[in-house]
């Protein structure tokens, strides 16, 4: 049967920790608690599960943390959670049976991982599949019966697993001024931050947010040799952040220039928000419209549903009055 350590950095969770430990702690074999500046009850309520708790002086690197955690695990397989995670009965049964189906050259073990839309600041999904469980020491091994070489692809199993993600806060603030923080430092933002960065914008950033964002993505345009993608993603960031914050000239100059070769629905859907606002809503429909049904969303899915839906509608009632 596999061994399982549960891995978690914590801060401030008195209100969830419980919840989440009710549901993993059958399933574990080890429980591994990393606090890193808590305030309130937080490691009161983890040592009723465990006596494993370590203090962390928090550097602002969530990686730093998670690998901190592992290097405490002495198991198998090491479990990351966070706090405002937790399993339904049925899942809690499905992990305990994994333990005793896992076979040992499976070395990642993906699970759904579910954020009701009322509780979700940034994804465009409800459900999707993420790595929760992988295996603490790899084994490299050789394969191929001639021109031999090392597998170094990972043996990863997709289960059914359901983990329940139910925040009681959005972290937008935080994880925002995170991401400003790394290009402030003078570290180039990975692909991947640069999406989440644009995405969480996106999402539910406000003007002032967009305001000191806009370093961050004229960067991106100055350079050479970021992706058509990033730079895609740059210019719905400034134009939406020129808009909010009412830099006319701006907003054209990048809208257009994104019009004329491919604009995307979060292009499309800022047109047609100026265009209301000039109380123009012909002009306005058309860019609705054209998000809706001519153009695909690259950050916020509700670009090319909802928010058109909702603009065209208010475009017709206000031309029955013009």
């Amino acid at each position: 049967m596999a061994t399982f350590s549960l891995c978690m950095i914590v801060k401030d969770e008195e209100q969830v920790l419980a919840r989440c430990l009710d549901s993993l702690a059958p399933c574990m074999d080890e429980i591994i608690i990393v606090d890193t500046g808590s305030t309130d009850r937080t490691k009161e309520i983890a040592g009723k599960y465990t006596d494993q708790i370590y203090d962390y002086v928090w550097t602002g690197n969530f990686a730093d943390a998670r690998n901190y955690a592992a290097s405490k695990a002495t198991q198998e397989y090491i479990y990351t959670a966070d706090a405002d995670e937790y399993l339904e009965p049925q899942d809690q049964r499905r992990l305990q049976e994994l333990k005793s189906v896992l076979l040992p050259e499976v070395e990642i073990v993906q699970m759904y991982y579910c954020t009701p839309a009322d509780h979700n600041a940034l994804y465009n999904f409800e459900k999707e599949y993420r790595p929760k469980l992988y295996r603490r020491q790899r084994e490299f091994v050789w394969i191929d019966p001639i021109h031999e070489t090392l597998r170094l692809d990972p043996v990863v199993f997709d289960s059914e697993i359901e983990i329940q993600h139910r925040p009681t806060e959005l972290h937008t603030g935080r994880d925002l001024s995170a991401l400003w923080e790394i290009h402030a430092n003078g570290i180039r933002l990975s692909k991947k931050l640069h999406h989440m960065y644009a995405m969480e914008l996106y999402h539910s950033g406000t003007a002032s947010d967009y305001q000191k964002a806009e370093s961050v993505f004229l960067t991106t345009l100055s350079q050479s040799d970021r992706s058509q993608d990033e730079w895609r993603e740059a210019v719905c960031v400034l134009t939406r952040g020129y808009r909010l914050n009412g830099d006319t000239v701006h907003f054209l100059a990048y809208a257009m220039r994104d019009a004329v070769t491919n604009p995307s629905a979060e292009l499309c859907c800022e047109l047609g928000a100026y265009f209301e606002e000039q109380n123009d809503p012909a002009e306005a429909a058309m860019w609705y419209q054209n998000a809706l049904t001519e153009t695909e969303s690259i950050l916020d899915l509700r670009t090319s549903q909802e928010i058109p839906q909702a603009g065209i509608a208010r475009c017709e009632e206000l031309r029955k009055y013009k």
